[in-house]
């Protein structure tokens, strides 16, 4: 990640931190390296179970026209999560899917961390770039469909606009 970028996403991603200025010195010269920062103003975070969220992170890569949104993998927690535009009135279902908006907060790491228990599988770029929540919907529901045929089950039938079947 070119220093400009770097700086132009850590300025991006600390804004939504109560303390920006706090939040990047965590992030420069803190012992765990990790800010919370709040959802629901700038975006909202998708969590998926990390089984999930990694083939969809795949699935996306593989997506050339696509310019895919920032993606975290907490390998401890065994999620991920995609940042998509705040949305206060979309719903998403799903076994282990959980959509973080206002009032929610996130830890997360600095945007060149790409190692770690806690880590970036794509980085925010700075600009604001957002995972699109249509695509993120069939994307969900074709992994989902993928999972449930490998491990032996039918895949559940779709509801609704947005509505992420997992």
């Amino acid at each position: 990640m070119a220093l400009t970028e770097w700086t132009r996403s850590m300025e991006w991603l600390a804004a939504a931190s109560a303390d920006p200025g706090a939040c990047k010195h965590e992030w420069q010269n803190g012992t765990t390296g990790v800010a919370l920062l709040a959802a629901g103003r700038f975006w909202d975070v998708l969590v998926v179970p990390e089984e999930l969220g990694l083939r969809v992170a795949d699935l996306l890569d593989e997506l050339p026209l696509l310019d895919r949104g920032p993606c975290l993998l907490d390998t401890r927690r065994r999620r991920v999560g995609f940042l998509l535009p705040p949305e206060p009135r979309t719903v998403w279902v799903g076994t282990g899917v959980r959509l973080l908006g206002a009032g929610s907060w996130i830890a997360a790491p600095a945007p060149h961390c790409r190692w770690g228990a806690l880590r970036w599988l794509v980085p925010p770029d700075g600009t604001g770039t957002l995972n699109i929540p249509e695509v993120m919907e069939v994307a969900l529901e074709r992994c989902a469909g993928e999972l449930s045929r490998l491990q032996g089950r039918a895949a559940p039938a779709a509801r609704d606009r947005r509505t992420a079947l997992l």
